[in-house]
């Protein structure tokens, strides 16, 4: 007899899950065309709802998921190629990505500083915040050495992430910037790895521009970080 744990106690339930989830929301967004429809958004709700409906156990599903996590570096790195493509549109506009990438990562590192400010929050909640606008793996590092809680960076980072992937767009047509440079700068110091999926929709320059604001600011970020923190 089939049981439970023998259904969901191994290492692909958590892979099948998240993927299945991920495919249904490229298959929702295909159809509809919405931006709120986001795979990745989708594919949380699926998974969580999932999860809770049949009283899965998280650690189950997390022993499979740890395969999909370990990809996450990789595939930060793959981003490279498109920068690689556009390599002399950077070096005509070296001086806009330095101005761009150093104003985002202040402009992220002054918000969360606020909001601590006006909320309260722990010190260790504070730091936790302070990578939110960076990709996931180097985020989770930030905050642990920073002696924040490594999990809730990964939350923040990937809400921060979802929330650029789906009003990107919008906000660039709302304030008419028309400037490829500009667009990928903005969305990849904005909203890192997510942003720039998004930033690679709407064109190949925004992308490869918005994928060196990745890796820039988040060098950035791990020396302002250290900075900022300091200061709550």
């Amino acid at each position: 007899m089939i049981t439970k744990e023998m259904l969901f106690n191994n290492v692909y339930f958590g892979i099948a899950l998240s993927v299945g989830g991920y495919l249904a929301g490229l298959a929702l967004r295909k159809r509809f065309r919405w931006s709120i429809l986001n795979p990745l958004l989708i594919a949380i709700v699926i998974s969580i709802s999932f999860l809770a409906l049949f009283q899965v156990d998280y650690q189950w599903f997390n022993a499979g998921a740890q395969g999909l996590t370990a990809m996450i570096t990789p595939c930060t790195v793959c981003l490279a190629v498109p920068l690689y493509r556009q390599f002399e549109m950077l070096k005509k506009n070296l001086k806009a990505v330095a101005v761009g990438c150093v104003s985002g990562v202040l402009a992220s590192l002054i918000c969360v500083l606020l909001m601590s400010l006006l909320f309260r929050f722990s010190h260790q909640i504070y730091v936790s915040l302070l990578p939110k606008s960076i990709t996931t793996a180097i985020g989770m590092g930030v905050s642990e050495e920073l002696g924040g809680i490594p999990n809730l960076a990964v939350a923040a980072i990937v809400l921060t992430g979802l929330l650029g992937n789906i009003i990107a767009s919008g906000v660039v047509k709302l304030f008419r910037i028309e400037e490829p440079v500009a667009v990928g700068l903005a969305i990849g110091s904005a909203a890192h790895a997510l942003g720039t999926a998004r930033a690679l929709e709407i064109g190949e320059l925004e992308g490869a521009m918005s994928s060196l604001a990745i890796s820039v600011c988040g060098l950035l970020t791990v020396l302002g970080a250290s900075v900022f923190a300091m200061l709550y």
